[in-house]
């Protein structure tokens, strides 16, 4: 891995570029350069290089894996890449390119493809690989990167100028404000003369067609693909592996073991006296089966707070799992660093090809719920294990994140990846097959913040510092909201507890986006109680962003699309929350035009357990009226009252009876919010209508409703 930066059409390009190297110098240790369309010089590291006064300039440290060849590179065009191009002396050959390394066979790639022409864009496809580039070609800048996103890029623009880098804080730190990531599946182009961006579309993975052949067949593909995807990534200089004692870090040693090569398994866990963390005691016994080389970190409790100041500042993100997961991670990674190590593997990425995840076994399509975790990787796990491995040096690969063997295993069957509610059935079995012993093969996921005990440690100290929550404590290390979002709100009880959610997280929430449908039967959107989606905006203190819609079943998804595409300009969103339960309809038609407008998708209520999710709502104080019911079982009666425990009890009744979706999310009753966490002053509803359509459907009219301050009856006018 290395770190690239541009900027252009900025008068201090180069004193920019210079910082920027000096904070990338963690990325690559073996060089650096910088260059514009007439120049370019290298050196070992900054102090070494000619500099230039230009406007527009790029720049590239070095971490050699492949050869030792200094970047930028110039030939007809020029580029700054973070790339490791498995299969580029195969296309040197097909295609008659001379090169020296990955980025020099890169760079003559594009240069034939010619990425001026949008249309060429799909021989991106034929790279076997991982990459993030810059590649600069007269008046026009092409920013890619890998289909995944294992190579971060991120961007902003100002008024007049533009600038990339690896790391998002390297743009923050030469003066760069509204930074984007750029999305995988879109390649950037920016129009240098013109100061223009435009985008395309690349396409993404798809579960279907489900593959047919007998299971023999697909385990022996399966094992091929997996030890293809594991040997290609084996490094001349010496690496390591991440493990834990589970069924993916311990089929990687197997198979390296087996295949003759020399590397040492690193584990790091919390130094708990009395306590032995379970991926230690699986770490250690799977080491001495197997005849691993192990080395174990243990940290104590006093010891984690120094340790987050390093890395929750490094990741750029104080969510909880993202930190609970980091700890480890790092750890094992200065380890590694320690011996010299250049390469590190994980095995990140099989929990979401086999259906690893509690998710998977409760999802009603296992292979479309791993397309859509693959969707999330970048965000979730991919920019942080990077940067963690850079800070020690190391390149991160990931073989179960290989694109041959992910496009086969998500045509895979789901009943050959789930077993009686327990994941990756298909691996387990490769592995035992492979010689990894049956209590490793078939070892129950734990999530490696548990496993090693950190995400109690961070518990212990949030109660231990006085904090409400292990979010709250976290903050201390990195003040700024994670990122900015905007809510898809509908006025209903799940848009506003996936916004609390978000809140508590650390996220930012930058505006609430409501469509209001014209069709009370949508198919996506709420009608009932939007007349309050006003005062609850007031009442959060967030803009709000009302978009009409048709409510026409599929045509409704273009209104969705306008209305995001006009929070992301007018708000600078990142992402989108959503307050989706177990609808795979809405879930995946909102990630789709997400992803394809460039924002990140969060569903925090994702899969919650029904009337565990209505009873958690009232424990954090939601004051919740139904403002629309239509199933048996219920009636007018449910309408503009607050609902209660003992409300919840009765739905669980009902339930029994006849199935009702306890959450209403099949369109049993919709909600409104009067009051809640996130609310600086309740709504009273002064003036409302009940509207009876048959013995079970009816739907509440809101014709005045105010905002009041909480705990008073006193009332107040909304503005």
């Amino acid at each position: 891995m290395c770190g690239i930066v541009g900027v252009f059409n900025h008068p201090e390009a180069s004193a920019k570029v210079n910082a920027a190297l000096a904070l990338l110098s963690n990325r690559g240790k073996d060089g650096c350069g910088i260059a514009t369309q007439g120049f370019v010089s290298t050196g070992n590291n900054v102090h070494e290089l000619h500099w230039v006064d230009d406007t527009h300039l790029v720049g590239h440290t070095l971490h050699a894996v492949v050869d030792h060849v200094s970047q930028p590179l110039r030939k007809n065009a020029l580029i700054t890449a973070n790339c490791e191009i498995y299969n580029w002396q195969e296309l040197c050959a097909r295609y008659g390119i001379a090169a020296k390394n990955d980025a020099d066979f890169l760079l003559s790639f594009l240069e034939m493809a010619g990425t001026e022409n949008l249309n060429e864009i799909e021989k991106l496809s034929e790279l076997d690989g991982v990459y993030a580039f810059g590649y600069w070609r007269g008046d026009n800048l092409t920013l890619a990167r890998d289909i995944l996103g294992e190579k971060p890029i991120w961007y902003a623009q100002t008024e007049r100028s533009f600038a990339f880098a690896s790391e998002k804080k390297v743009l923050e730190a030469i003066g760069f404000q509204n930074i984007l990531e750029l999305n995988p599946r879109t390649v950037l182009q920016y129009d240098i003369q013109k100061h223009r961006i435009s985008t395309t579309p690349r396409p993404f993975f798809s579960g279907v067609p489900e593959l047919t052949e007998p299971y023999v067949h697909l385990k022996e593909k399966t094992r091929e693909l997996l030890e293809n995807a594991i040997t290609k990534r084996i490094p001349t200089v010496k690496f390591g592996l991440l493990f834990s004692g589970g069924v993916d870090s311990t089929y990687l040693a197997q198979v390296l073991k087996t295949k003759g090569y020399t590397f040492t398994c690193y584990t790091a866990v919390l130094d708990t006296p009395g306590v032995q963390p379970t991926d230690l005691v699986a770490a250690e016994n799977a080491a001495q089966q197997l005849g691993l080389d192990l080395k174990i970190k243990k940290i104590s409790l006093e010891q984690i707070p120094s340790y987050l100041r390093k890395i929750v500042p490094l990741i750029e993100d104080s969510n909880v799992t993202k930190v609970g997961v980091a700890l480890p991670f790092y750890l094992a990674c200065e380890m590694a660093k320690e011996d010299g190590c250049k390469v590190i593997f994980s095995g990140l990425g099989s929990e979401e090809i086999f259906a690893g995840y509690e998710r998977h076994a409760h999802s009603t399509n296992v292979n479309q719920e791993c397309v859509s975790g693959l969707l999330k990787m970048y965000e979730r796990d991919l920019y942080r294990d990077d940067v963690l491995t850079m800070e020690n040096n190391l390149e991160l690969r990931l073989p179960f994140l290989d694109v041959a063997l992910i496009d086969y295993a998500l045509k895979i069957p789901e009943h050959y990846k789930l077993v009686e509610k327990m994941g990756k059935q298909i691996l387990r079995e490769i592995a035992l097959e492979s010689g990894v012993p049956r209590e490793f093969a078939f070892r129950k996921k734990t999530a490696a913040q548990y496993g090693s005990r950190f995400d109690a440690a961070l518990a212990k100290l949030a109660k231990n510092n006085r904090y409400e929550s292990k979010s709250s404590y976290l903050r201390l290390f990195y003040e700024r909201p994670n990122i900015k979002l905007g809510v898809l709100f509908s006025s209903g009880k799940d848009s506003t507890a996936a916004a609390y959610a978000m809140k508590q997280q650390n996220y930012g929430l930058a505006c609430l986006i409501t469509l209001v449908s014209t069709n009370p039967h949508s198919y996506m959107f709420q009608s009932a109680g939007i007349e309050l989606v006003r005062l609850q905006a007031e009442a959060m203190g967030l803009p709000l962003l009302l978009q009409e819609t048709t409510g026409e079943k599929e045509r409704e998804l273009l209104d969705l699309e306008q209305a995001l595409y006009r929070a992301k300009e007018e708000y600078q969103i990142q992402g989108i929350v959503s307050g989706a339960l177990f609808s795979t309809y809405q879930r995946d038609r909102i990630e789709r035009i997400c992803d394809k407008l460039g924002l990140k998708i969060f569903s925090p209520l994702w899969h919650n357990a029904q009337e565990k999710h209505m009873h958690d709502l009232l424990h954090a104080g939601f004051k919740i009226i139904f403002t629309a019911v239509a199933a048996d079982g219920l009636n007018r009666t449910w309408l503009n009252r607050e609902i209660g425990i003992e409300d919840i009890q009765k739905l669980e009744n009902i339930h029994k009876k006849n199935k009702l979706n306890i959450a209403g999310e099949g369109g049993e009753f919709e909600s409104a919010v009067l009051d809640c966490p996130l609310f600086t002053k309740r709504i009273k509803i002064q003036n409302a209508e009940v509207v009876e359509e048959s013995k079970n459907s009816a739907k509440l009219i809101i014709h005045q409703a105010i905002l009041v301050p909480k705990g008073t009856q006193k009332e107040e006018t909304s503005k």
